[in-house]
């Protein structure tokens, strides 16, 4: 490896962002709340949902984390904090206020019969309108909606930074011990240890808000993994280990999730009695194993089969943060309009997935071009080597795939 960047985390990092415009056309489709609603929507594929929403976001934070003390080894603390605000601050904005509204409309057309047009609606929006409702729930507006994770993640940066400069070469120290710390069976034993202290204190208490200020619980699942990733980033030892780990780690990943789709699968009538409640601490470990133990599977077939540079994971890799502020909007935008056709749902949520790529990525190709858009889309400005990778790519780099 060149400089010793984990290539595979790029890899993964692709991949993760990728299954998350899956899952997003997926939450059309089931029970779950969300901003519009298909009316086939149903349980059928709710298993599938859980076999990623456990984990999917804790990886990401986690290779943030990872990325994070990478960049700190080339800036100083404070030039990091610096441009990550820019990189980070800069499209949350700009996504809360041009890319997200749509998704609040079409939200507030579908549940409360709003009859307004996009621009009288756009005006009580960035006036702070909190008078859409369906009895207690009303939609908090402005809002940044699945940009949430933007907005954590500047958080986690920033709390991060300070924690390193307050540590200074003890930060290598902690890193060294941790290192250590996590092998054999710790490995997987210590992180799920203290996701299910989490889960027990916290998640009743704070239920999940994406609000940033009272999401507790939350913070201490994803700010855990974020700081992990830091801390393990330079142990080449702890990827090594989890890549040997990677067939147990799969089997405990599968075993978890069957085990938590049977419980989840209870009817209500029967989920609320003593002797299907006295199994729920026992449940909520094997979410926990179900956070963890996906991570490891994924970075250890990483690590054995992605560790590699190539031209389309340096397009790939900067093109995935445009698409991810872009696709959410898209999907709930063309499900909307596309109710009217009545399309079969499989050939409907395929339209849509296709569309979302297709069209994430040609404004990516048109962002990436110009610079006065570059900082909207959290990009940096266009340099040599930006401009050399881009004439190497061939034709099929604009697709996601590898």
């Amino acid at each position: 490896m060149n400089n010793n960047r984990l290539y595979f985390l790029d890899w993964i990092r692709i991949f993760a962002f990728c299954v998350l415009i899956f899952y997003h056309t997926g939450m059309y489709y089931v029970t779950w709340d969300w901003h519009v609603k298909s009316p086939f929507a149903s349980d059928a594929i709710e298993p599938l949902m859980i076999l990623s929403s456990p984990w999917r976001l804790g990886l990401l934070f986690m290779i943030s984390g990872v990325a994070t003390a990478f960049m700190l080894k080339k800036f100083r603390v404070g030039a990091l904090l610096k441009q990550r605000s820019w990189r980070l601050l800069v499209p949350l904005v700009f996504g809360m206020f041009v890319i997200v509204p749509p998704q609040a409309y079409f939200e507030v057309v579908e549940k409360v019969a709003y009859q307004g047009g996009y621009q009288e609606f756009m005006r009580l929006y960035v006036s702070g309108y909190h008078g859409f409702c369906r009895g207690t729930d009303c939609l908090r507006m402005p809002t940044w909606n699945h940009l949430w994770f933007v907005a954590y993640l500047w958080a986690y940066t920033m709390i991060g930074g300070l924690i390193v400069w307050l540590l200074g070469a003890r930060f290598n120290t902690v890193s060294n011990a941790v290192g250590r710390l996590l092998s054999g069976w710790r490995i997987v034993v210590l992180p799920v240890a203290v996701l299910a202290f989490a889960r027990f204190t916290l998640a009743d208490s704070f239920p999940t808000t994406h609000a940033l200020v009272d999401d507790w619980y939350n913070h201490a699942h994803y700010f855990f993994l974020f700081a992990l990733g830091a801390l393990l980033a330079a142990q080449t030892d702890f990827w090594a280990k989890v890549e040997a780990l990677r067939w147990t780690s799969l089997g405990l990943w599968l075993a978890s999730w069957a085990l938590i789709v049977c419980y989840w699968s209870i009817p209500e009538a029967l989920a609320n009695t003593p002797e299907v409640t006295q199994w729920k601490p026992v449940f909520r470990t094997i979410y926990c194993l179900c956070q963890w133990a996906p991570i490891l599977t994924v970075c250890g077939f990483g690590h054995r089969h992605l560790n590699f540079d190539s031209v389309k994971r340096r397009y790939l890799t900067e093109a995935v943060f445009p698409v991810y502020i872009l696709h959410q909007t898209l999907i709930v935008t063309m499900a909307h309009w596309m109710k009217p056709i009545k399309l079969a749902p499989a050939t409907e949520g395929v339209f849509l997935i296709v569309l979302t790529f297709t069209i994430s990525f040609g404004v990516f190709e048109v962002v990436r071009r110009i610079a006065v858009l570059r900082p909207l889309f959290g990009l940096g400005p266009i340099t040599s080597q930006t401009s050399a990778y881009a004439a190497q790519l061939p034709a099929a780099a604009a697709t996601p795939a590898r």
